[in-house]
């Protein structure tokens, strides 16, 4: 049976997991997700989803997060259905990240909603103010393994970005993109 049928039968006792687990402090649920990153399995994979439910501003069905991958600040998360998030990413949401319905990310690939800047020269640089920068995925977007989104960039729906990318600015519809930074490679 594939994810999105087992999501489909087992939907509702899923879901009276994550009213039950909403019931526990923050702290603890966060303190969970950090142990269950370790682990694999579909105990594993389905308590993550639980969590991440719990924790994030809106989880779609059917979203498998693999293992360890980091989720900074999920309260600025939004997630489709039917995503995929493969082991050893980051996903660093102090801003916001939109990710559409239908999106699988490869593993190793960090997705970004935020920069520093250096603009005050008096301090340090990792000491100077963040710039917020919202990033967005649309529905049907393939990620590639080792790729870089950086903040402030929209992919577009119905396109991919090839494996090891540096994606700094928006990439169209139907569009493949790959290299240092990303640029198109052709349409799709």
């Amino acid at each position: 049976m594939n994810g999105r049928n087992s999501f489909r039968r087992y939907r509702g006792i899923i879901l009276l997991f994550v009213r039950l687990i909403n019931l526990t402090p923050h702290f603890f649920r966060s303190f969970l997700w950090s142990i269950s990153t370790v682990f694999g399995g579909k105990v594993a994979v389905t308590l993550r989803y639980i969590l991440l439910k719990s924790l994030a501003k809106e989880v779609g069905d059917n979203v498998y997060i693999g293992r360890f991958v980091t989720i900074k600040k999920p309260k600025n998360l939004s997630l489709g259905n039917n995503v995929s998030i493969h082991e050893y990413c980051y996903i660093d949401a102090v801003s916001s990240i939109e990710i559409g319905s239908e999106v699988s990310i490869a593993h190793s690939t960090s997705i970004l909603s935020a920069d520093h800047s250096w603009s005050d020269s008096t301090i340090e640089i990792k000491y100077n103010k963040e710039i917020l920068k919202p990033t967005k995925i649309e529905d049907n977007v393939w990620i590639g393994c080792g790729v870089r989104i950086l903040g402030g960039v929209s992919i577009h729906k119905r396109s991919v970005v090839a494996a090891g990318a540096v994606v700094t600015k928006m990439v169209e519809s139907n569009t493949l993109v790959g290299g240092i930074p990303a640029k198109e490679l052709k349409k799709i």
